[in-house]
């Protein structure tokens, strides 16, 4: 089977074209596999859609399902455009969580994300206050001074505990810093785009900022997060890393 490696500044996707849905849970833990596959932290299978360019599956690495994710929705927006699937440097296409529209300039792409869903903003753990929002999938978001420090076990414990990613994420400068632990990873990756647009919705929210803001994750890449017309936007450089065969999966 062909396949094309993409890297949304560190958080990385393995993407192919089928012409139906199935259940592809065990192709995703193969070929994400650092080792014995290709290697990502998920799989996206563009699909046919009579109404938009394309749908998408997505799966996490470990093999589970996914509605969205903000880097892989800027990769497959290159991905369709580069391949004639979508044209005149737009995309339009389905997740999970909604119809997504992405604008393609070389390898600079914007993602209009779906509407996010404040869940709750008084959530009580060691000592802080976490919000949970819903981006397109579940984050909860802490605010801190400095973010050097990431304790993987607390953050396991709470990715477990609300069944959601989690950040932290500090604003100087006009800039956003933000460290993710993912769901489906399970660890923290070099970029997460929803946990991004998370962290700028409680900043936003929080009138700690406003407008467009430069974001960065661990990566050390920049991003751009913005709020305009009613609608959270993110954007950044993409990479097409190669295309291969894949056998013996």
């Amino acid at each position: 089977m062909k396949v094309t490696k993409y890297s949304g500044n560190g958080n990385d996707f393995v993407i192919f074209i089928a012409q139906e849905r199935a259940d592809r849970s065990e192709l995703a833990r193969k070929l994400c596999h650092r080792q014995n596959g290709v290697g990502a932290d998920g799989l996206v299978v563009v699909l046919p859609h009579p109404e938009y360019d394309f749908e998408w599956e997505f799966y996490n690495a470990d093999g589970s399902e996914a509605d969205m994710c903000g880097n892989a929705s800027r990769c497959v927006a290159h991905f369709a455009h580069e391949k004639g699937i979508s044209k005149d440097g737009k995309a339009e296409f389905l997740t999970g969580a909604g119809v997504i529209r992405a604008t393609i300039n070389g390898f600079y792409v914007v993602s209009d994300m779906v509407e996010p869903k404040i869940i709750n903003t008084h959530i009580e753990e060691d000592g802080e206050t976490w919000w949970l929002i819903d981006s397109g999938v579940p984050h909860l978001v802490a605010i801190r001074e400095d973010i050097e420090t990431f304790d993987i076990e607390q953050m396991r414990r709470l990715r477990h505990n609300y069944n959601a990613n989690v950040n932290i994420c500090k604003y100087e400068n006009n800039t956003l810093y933000v460290r993710t632990y993912e769901r489906g990873v399970e660890d923290e990756t070099l970029a997460c785009g929803t946990g991004m647009v998370a962290c700028y919705i409680r900043n936003h929210k929080e009138g700690n900022l406003e407008g467009q803001v430069r974001v960065q994750p661990k990566s050390g890449d920049e991003l751009y997060v913005s709020y305009e017309d009613g609608i959270y936007r993110f954007g950044g450089k993409v990479t097409k890393t190669f295309e291969a065969e894949v056998f013996d999966i």
